[in-house]
């Protein structure tokens, strides 16, 4: 446990996941972003609770991770769940913010790169997400990017995800993690997933086909040494549960429109394309969100379990 002074706790494990760690056991960390912003009341908790139930079916620990009151909880009880779920003025922290909002002893829900920072910390190897963030379409005259990428460049974690929010510049985005050293496998697939779709249509250098070369490409790194820098698994939503495409590209050419017409740009401008496209699929691309999450959930806890059971033998 990191400490700001004497029995002030910086991040704090939960009494479960810290005996799990202490073990050697499997934890998957679950960012609560996911809870907080991305779902409706009072799905979000639901939500939050079936992610949960999904890592422990797969023999893992569950990880949620908050800063609540200052302190980054690694690992949420029930009603810390449903106070992240349940509070308007949770704020949405990136890695950036946790410093202020451990001084400041503010709420907050954790995004990918602040809940792959924290995960780290506290010595969890896998975390499971729905999409990364990534280079934003305008990047070359706004210059956006999301943080997500610099976290990952120097956090060892393996991230399991669907690719990256298709509203991004998809290429940009795999370019700028090649620059940055972190190595991308496509899971039982040779292209790169897109998001809500099962396929971006880009291919990948590397591919897995089971937990077990997960965990493997996992020990490497270690063994190996060098950098510190994530390892993505990127994990695409069943073709049966994803958007539609032509739903997909159609919705999505309109909502960028509309964002230009209204100068929607900068951190506002990826809150503003999601619900645009909640709205214009009618929940739709909702579901295949969630879908995904579901499937990276599972697949995130087998990594750990294989990842752990190796460590173990």
């Amino acid at each position: 446990m990191q400490t700001t002074g004497p029995g002030q706790p910086i991040i704090q494990p939960s009494e479960e996941v810290a005996a799990a760690l202490a073990a050697g056991a499997p934890v998957v960390a679950l960012e609560s972003t996911i809870i907080a912003h991305g779902l409706p009341r009072p799905r979000n908790l639901a939500v939050a609770a079936e992610l949960e139930d999904l890592v422990r079916a797969a023999g893992a620990v569950p990880a949620t991770i908050a800063v609540l009151d200052g302190v980054a909880r690694v690992g949420l009880d029930a009603g810390a769940l449903e106070r992240v779920a349940g509070e308007t003025a949770m704020r949405k922290l990136g890695q950036r913010d946790l410093p202020a909002a451990v001084a400041l002893r503010a709420d907050g829900a954790t995004t990918v790169s602040a809940t792959a920072f924290l995960a780290a910390r506290a010595g969890i190897r896998v975390f499971a997400t729905g999409g990364l963030g990534g280079v934003h379409r305008d990047w070359p005259a706004a210059q956006d990017e999301s943080a997500d990428l610099d976290t990952l460049a120097r956090t060892r974690i393996t991230v399991v995800c669907a690719g990256v929010k298709s509203i991004l510049d998809v290429p940009a985005t795999l370019q700028r993690l090649e620059t940055r050293g972190v190595a991308v496998a496509g899971y039982r697939t040779g292209t790169f997933p897109g998001f809500y779709l099962h396929s971006s249509g880009l291919p990948v250098d590397w591919r897995i086909d089971d937990p077990e070369q997960a965990a493997a490409v996992m020990r490497a790194q270690d063994g190996l040494g060098g950098p510190a820098s994530a390892f993505i698994v990127a994990n695409p939503v069943p073709e049966d549960e994803q958007l539609d495409p032509d739903l997909h590209d159609r919705v999505l050419a309109e909502a960028l429109a509309e964002a230009g017409r209204q100068g929607v740009t900068g951190q506002a401008i990826t809150p503003f394309l999601l619900d645009q496209l909640v709205r214009g699929t009618g929940g739709a691309s909702l579901e295949a969100n969630l879908a995904a999450v579901r499937g990276n959930v599972r697949l995130a806890g087998r990594i750990a379990a294989a990842f752990a059971g190796g460590a173990a033998g």
